[in-house]
């Protein structure tokens, strides 16, 4: 399995678990030429954009551990431009999710790590 499958497998297995955790989403794979928002979702008020990070557990390091500040700007940005384009008022309640998966080498287990409001807009 290449990275892409790999990382099309994590945001299948993302969007389950948060389905399960009553999150509606609304959008997968948002992409503009700036950069891409892997599922974009609601739960309450809030909107909530995820970047899903995928890995095989074999790797030997965090998923969340590799999105440094140059994606978070992107992930900012992009957050911003869904807003527009769906005329969402900036001032709505929404936020950037980070969601790590971890796949077993067999591929027959996953663990998912959410990390709330992971992203902010201080850069």
């Amino acid at each position: 399995m290449n990275s892409k499958q790999l990382g099309k497998l994590g945001e299948k297995i993302a969007e389950k678990y948060l389905r399960k955790k009553r999150y509606k989403i609304l959008t997968q794979n948002f992409k503009r030429k700036w950069g891409e928002l892997d599922l974009v979702a609601k739960k309450k008020r809030n909107i909530i954009f995820f970047e899903v990070k995928t890995i095989s557990a074999r790797e030997g390091f965090a998923p969340e551990d590799e999105i440094g500040w140059k994606k978070k700007k992107q992930l900012i940005k992009m957050s911003q431009i869904y807003l527009s384009e769906n005329k969402i008022p900036f001032d709505s309640p929404w936020q950037i999710d980070i969601i790590a998966v971890e796949i077993s080498p067999d591929f027959k287990k996953a663990k998912v790590r959410h990390f709330p409001n992971a992203v902010e807009d201080n850069y």
